[in-house]
């Protein structure tokens, strides 16, 4: 939803095991550039270091990248009916999905990308008790740190993805134990919403 070439970057470094696979059975990432100086340096050292997929792998990110398009929009679809059931949600403090006119970057967006993506994250209301109790209740969303594919995902980076960040650069950076990451998959969006109303009541009892 963003082309960062043209909006002045020098080099696009992507994760290809995410969307553009969008199957979670690649680890893969691409190198973009538009400099040809950039581009011969990048290809020599690939040449040096022999650092290339296999073409079985390579084989998967291109049928991934296929159907790219039409995934993109049915995430998006998807996070945008979650993002504004948990924004009406008495259990939620605050939700945080750049597609929503409440998030502090939403015009910046706007103007720099063609949609907002999958991937949606908010805080609960609580502590990180109710935020334990929540993400042991959901049935569809799976316990995951990786993002992109095809399945919801959850997971709470205070002690997952940034377990490792030391607790008072956490709070700056707002990586507080009520914030929840969901990667919002191709479910049905009535079901995902479901999932996510009734593992907050549980939550909160």
């Amino acid at each position: 939803f963003q082309r960062p070439l043209l909006l002045g970057a020098d080099v696009v470094i992507n994760s290809a095991t995410k969307y553009i696979n969008g199957h979670d059975d690649v680890l893969m990432g691409t190198i973009a550039t538009n400099n040809e100086d950039i581009a011969h340096s990048i290809q020599q050292e690939i040449s040096d270091s022999g650092t290339i997929p296999s073409p079985f792998d390579c084989y998967l990110a291109n049928r991934g990248i296929k159907t790219l398009h039409v995934r993109m929009k049915q995430h998006e679809s998807n996070a945008f009916a979650v993002a504004r059931f948990l924004q009406d949600s008495p259990h939620v403090e605050q939700v945080i999905y750049p597609g929503l006119p409440s998030h502090p970057q939403h015009e910046l967006a706007k103007r720099q990308t063609c949609g907002f993506g999958g991937m949606v994250s908010f805080r609960m209301k609580g502590d990180k008790e109710n935020t334990n109790k929540f993400i042991k209740s959901v049935k569809i969303f799976t316990l995951a740190e990786s993002l992109g594919g095809v399945e919801s995902l959850a997971e709470i980076p205070s002690i997952m993805t940034h377990a490792s960040v030391p607790p008072e650069e956490r709070v700056i950076l707002g990586i507080t134990d009520t914030l929840v990451r969901l990667s919002v998959g191709l479910e049905e969006a009535e079901d995902l919403i479901e999932d996510l109303k009734q593992a907050l009541e549980v939550a909160h009892t």
